[in-house]
């Protein structure tokens, strides 16, 4: 196998800060701000189901589902090879298999399925946030353990913080996953007063705990891991769980794993170099077009045949699951582009 050809060059570095970090801290530090301000006169109560809803929505097409559909040309790209129809059916295959059995999983064992899904996203986002982060630079994570603890940590802020301050919002989303099967979640210890202490007390610990281990007062990349981790500390325990996922989804993790789409796609990279971020962002964009179309009329589908409730909770606890099917062979793919790029929990880019 060639080595992958997508190292972090000072090119990629700037497009991460312009396009996968500023939009995000400035949209997260600004709903963080203007929440935190208003919670106390209630204003986010009074918020409709439609505009609590409208972040996951708008992840159908803005970044959030886009950012899975150009998984079938990925894995070539980051070993430095132009994708074929061998190595697309490879990834497709892995899709069916793997969906298929998730989806069935799904039917059988609902409840097992709904920890998987967070069990899985924790993981996942924790993978594109370590990337984000080798890609900015950073003495910090030269050690295996401070990058494990590094992908628990900014894995667990959007899967595990959320419950610490809003638990019965938290299960009522969970609870709406199984409920799509006709079964019941018995999950009420997990949003029991002792046990949120005992999470949020260990977590907090955790994540103090990594910071600590990998501290270089000389390092701008332990700088900034520290700011970002303290941002969606405060962003996650303010803002309503459906908002703050929602808006994480699209402004965070997806943008941030669209530039490491670019890093690897060469006509990309030749189109950030010449036409800019917005010429490399349309050149990805329009690779991810084609399964993103058939995903949408995929779920549409599955929504008409199986005759699901229109109301906003049930046709977002649909989205949600089917997004669950889709991030199993994801994680997957990701996975396999951190060990082709020597990043991850034990490796990292020969540049770094």
């Amino acid at each position: 196998m060639r080595e992958s050809q997508s190292v972090s060059t000072p090119d990629l570095a700037a497009f991460m800060r312009t396009v996968g970090c500023w939009p995000a801290w400035v949209v997260v530090g600004v709903l963080t701000l203007g929440v935190g301000l208003a919670s106390a006169v209630g204003v986010e109560a009074s918020l409709p189901p439609v505009v609590r809803y409208l972040p996951l929505a708008a992840s159908l097409l803005l970044f959030g589902l886009p950012h899975g559909a150009v998984d079938h040309l990925a894995p070539a790209r980051a070993a430095g090879q132009a994708p074929t129809v061998r190595s697309m059916a490879a990834v497709g295959l892995g899709y069916l298999l793997l969906g298929g059995a998730y989806t069935v999983l799904w039917v059988v064992a609902p409840a097992a399925s709904a920890a998987l899904f967070v069990g899985l996203t924790w993981f996942h986002w924790g993978q594109g946030d370590l990337y984000a982060l080798d890609v900015l630079g950073g003495d910090h994570l030269e050690s295996a353990g401070v990058r494990a603890g590094t992908l628990l940590v900014r894995g667990g802020l959007p899967m595990l913080v959320p419950l610490l301050r809003y638990p019965e919002r938290y299960r009522a989303v969970i609870d709406a996953w199984v409920a799509l099967f006709g079964r019941g979640l018995d999950a009420a210890w997990l949003t029991a007063p002792d046990v949120r202490l005992g999470l949020g007390v260990g977590f907090a610990a955790l994540t103090v705990g990594t910071l600590l281990a990998g501290y270089r007062s000389d390092d701008a990349g332990w700088r900034r891991d520290a700011a970002e981790t303290g941002l969606l500390w405060a962003y996650f325990l303010l803002v309503p769980p459906l908002v703050a996922v929602g808006v994480y989804f699209c402004v965070w993790h997806s943008l941030r794993h669209i530039v490491r789409l670019v890093g690897v796609d060469e006509g990309a990279r030749s189109a950030l170099a010449t036409g800019g971020p917005v010429a490399a962002l349309r050149r990805t964009g329009r690779d991810a077009v084609p399964l993103t179309a058939v995903s949408v009329v995929l779920l549409v589908g599955v929504g008409v045949v199986a005759g699901v409730d229109t109301a906003p909770e049930t046709l977002a606890a649909l989205y949600l699951v089917f997004i669950a099917v889709l991030t199993l062979p994801h994680v997957v793919v990701v996975a396999w582009m951190d060990r082709t790029e020597r990043k991850g929990l034990g490796w990292r880019s020969a540049e770094q």
